[in-house]
């Protein structure tokens, strides 16, 4: 993994993010000076579990994913997360070390940008934290409903929720999506065995729900799919 320091437009990207929308040129310039660039391989570790953090991250493409290890050696996922998201702002401000690591799932270019330059910008625009904070409530609020799914949902209903994510409410009759990452590691993400994920997506192909080709997945009748299992 090497930083390098004048490959891309930092200050460009930066005034994109969601967190900084409304930030003027110089305080995005004062950001991108505490800012460097992680240019990552597919496996790389970011992070490890433990690590003090010293800014939060911004993915300019790639994904990356946040896991920690359980007590028997198991992997658990906790986040996908492709180009466009931030991870790590929470734990940044506890002052506690990462209770998850960081791994890249595909060649990645990645944003450092460190807690000195966002405590500097904070102290001088506190709208800066208000939007920080509601991008941090709605991560939360996404947890929860994660939670929620694991305690009350079947496996089979997490899948078909997982798959029919991006088309709530759609009006297609049909859809073909490409999972973003392999099938262990969304198991994960569901908690659910790479075997039980499997089982499942076996059988809803026996039902002719879907279509299974790699990691393209076809579902022939959306409504039936989301149908399915309630």
């Amino acid at each position: 993994m090497t930083v390098a320091p004048h490959g891309i437009n930092i200050e460009g990207l930066l005034a994109h993010v969601p967190l900084f929308n409304e930030l003027a040129t110089e305080e995005i310039a004062r950001l991108a000076r505490g800012t460097r660039e992680i240019n990552a391989s597919r496996g790389d570790i970011l992070f490890h579990k433990g690590d003090t953090p010293t800014g939060f991250y911004l993915i300019v493409y790639g994904q990356v994913k946040l896991a920690f290890t359980s007590s028997q050696g198991g992997e658990k996922v906790i986040a996908i997360l492709p180009q466009g998201n931030t991870f790590g702002e929470a734990v940044m401000f506890s002052d506690k070390p990462f209770m998850v690591y960081a791994q890249t799932l595909a060649d990645s270019l990645v944003l450092h940008i460190a807690k000195t330059a966002i405590l500097a910008e904070l102290d001088r625009d506190p709208q800066l934290g208000r939007r920080m904070i509601a991008g941090l409530s709605k991560r939360l609020h996404q947890v929860m409903n994660d939670v929620e799914s694991y305690s009350l949902h079947s496996g089979r209903r997490r899948i078909i929720g997982y798959l029919l994510r991006e088309h709530e409410g759609a009006s297609e009759q049909s859809v073909t999506i490409t999972l973003p990452t392999n099938k262990g590691v969304i198991a994960s993400r569901l908690n659910l065995t790479q075997e039980h994920f499997s089982r499942i997506l076996h059988e809803l192909s026996e039902k002719g729900l879907i279509v299974v080709d790699g990691r393209r997945i076809h579902i022939a009748d959306v409504a039936a799919l989301r149908a399915y299992d309630l």
